[in-house]
């Protein structure tokens, strides 16, 4: 990981700490573990989707709602499936 790199990881990693426990308890550790391992459009979705408003993610997380955005939908559903395998 470049120095860049690093520091973008770092950045987001604190934008993934929403002050809301039932998000941070998703998206922190998918930012530790897994974002560093996702391509770059995947990242580049994943940083588009934490800088959707707290109730937004969580009705999605909670699926009551889906996202309009394809990607926000796809990147929702990858971090869910890490949560509730089969």
């Amino acid at each position: 990981m470049t120095e860049e790199q690093a520091l973008i990881h770092r950045r987001l990693w604190w934008h993934s700490r929403r002050g809301m426990l039932e998000l941070d308890v998703l998206l922190v550790p998918y930012t530790e573990s897994v974002y560093p391992r996702l391509n770059e459009d995947d990242q580049r979705i994943y940083r588009r989707l934490i800088d959707n408003e707290d109730q937004d993610l969580w009705n999605w997380f909670l699926e009551k709602s889906k996202p309009e955005d394809p990607e926000m939908a796809y990147m929702v559903r990858k971090i869910l499936d890490r949560v509730q395998p089969d």
